[in-house]
C-alpha cells in the first residue's frame, strides 16, 4: 500500500472508533443529570416495596353452585409485585384465570406493575370460584384473601351484584 492509502485507512478507522463511542442509545450506561444511570433507576423501581390497595371488588350473583367469578382492581403505588393466589371459605377452590383469545385458562399469577394497576374484570382476567358451598345472593358480601409474592395478604369483601352487573357499562 502506498503511504497516502495507509493514512486514509488509518483516519477512517480512528473516525469509526470515535463515532462508536458517541452512541445515542438509552442503554445501561446512559447517565442523567442526577448522576444515576437509567439502569439503576429501573432497578430501584423494581426493588421498591409494593404499596397495594384494592377497590371495586364484586362478584356477579352465580346462577349455580358450580362456579362464580370475582373481579377487582389492585392499585400499586410502589414497586412491582404479583398476585399469586386467592383463598376464601365460600368455595372448595379459588383460582386465578386469564382470558386469551376468548378462552379461559388457569394462571399461576398476575403481574402488578410498579406504580400501576392490575384489573380483574368481565371478559378478562378474573378469580374463579369452583364448587360454591352456598349460593350467594345479590346484596351479600363474599370474603376473600389475596396473596402476593412480596406483600402481606389483603382481606377483601366482594359485593355480590346482579348476575348481569358490569361496572364498565354504567
Amino acid at each position: 500500500m502506498n503511504p497516502r492509502t495507509t493514512l486514509v485507512v488509518a483516519i477512517a478507522a480512528v473516525s469509526a472508533l470515535a463515532l462508536a463511542g458517541c452512541s445515542t442509545s438509552d442503554g445501561p450506561d446512559k447517565t442523567s443529570a442526577s448522576g444515576k444511570t437509567a439502569e439503576s433507576g429501573r432497578t430501584a423501581a423494581a426493588n421498591a416495596k409494593p404499596e397495594l390497595s384494592v377497590t371495586g371488588g364484586y362478584m356477579p350473583a352465580p346462577v349455580t353452585k358450580d362456579m362464580g367469578g370475582g373481579f377487582l382492581t389492585v392499585t400499586n403505588k410502589g414497586g412491582a409485585d404479583k398476585l399469586t393466589s386467592v383463598t376464601t371459605d365460600i368455595s372448595d377452590e379459588a383460582t386465578l384465570h386469564e382470558t386469551v383469545d376468548q378462552k379461559m385458562k388457569k394462571a399461576d399469577s398476575f403481574d402488578i406493575p410498579a406504580n400501576g394497576t392490575l384489573e380483574l374484570g368481565r371478559g378478562g382476567n378474573h378469580v374463579m370460584f369452583v364448587g360454591l358451598k352456598k349460593l350467594p345472593k345479590e346484596g351479600d358480601k363474599v370474603a376473600v384473601e389475596l396473596h402476593f409474592e412480596k406483600s402481606a395478604p389483603i382481606e377483601v369483601e366482594l359485593d355480590v351484584e346482579s348476575a348481569t352487573h358490569n361496572p364498565k357499562s354504567h
